[in-house]
């Protein structure tokens, strides 16, 4: 399948091959950190199954949990998160960023890695009060 997205600010525009089987929720704390949230989605690409029509993501290694390295891809100008992959610059697999894919809607995850790490609130998600939008005062 392909893809579209980019980053907040509107520097960065890619498109990609991906394998919409390959969806994910990853619990790592990395992950957590990284997009400020509990959890992060990723989808998995082609081997090389991504490319930039606008502007070229900033990248910096991190040395996973898993004691990989981890070239983490964002936007130099809005900070955005747009993937994660291996340091080798040869047949890259992208751990695609799905809140910054266009059709992030029709990707839906079939599993969850690192649960080690979940935070236990996310249990308790279907009882909340949900709200459409911000609740009125």
């Amino acid at each position: 399948m392909e893809i579209t997205g980019g980053c907040h600010c509107g520097a960065l525009k890619y498109h990609a091959q991906i394998d919409p089987e390959k969806v994910l929720i990853c619990h790592c704390t990395d992950c957590q950190q990284l997009s400020g949230a509990a959890f992060r989605t990723v989808v998995v690409s082609k081997p090389d199954g991504l490319t930039f029509s606008q502007g070229q993501a900033k990248e910096y290694t991190k040395i996973a949990e898993s004691g990989n390295k981890r070239a983490q891809g964002f936007c130099s100008n809005c900070g955005s998160s747009i993937y994660a992959t291996s340091t080798d610059k040869t047949n890259r697999i992208y751990g695609i960023r799905v809140g910054s894919v266009h059709q992030r809607n029709e990707l839906i995850p079939s599993s969850q890695i690192w649960c080690r790490s979940s935070v236990p609130w996310l249990d308790d998600l279907p009882e909340m009060t949900k709200f459409e939008t911000v609740p009125s005062k």
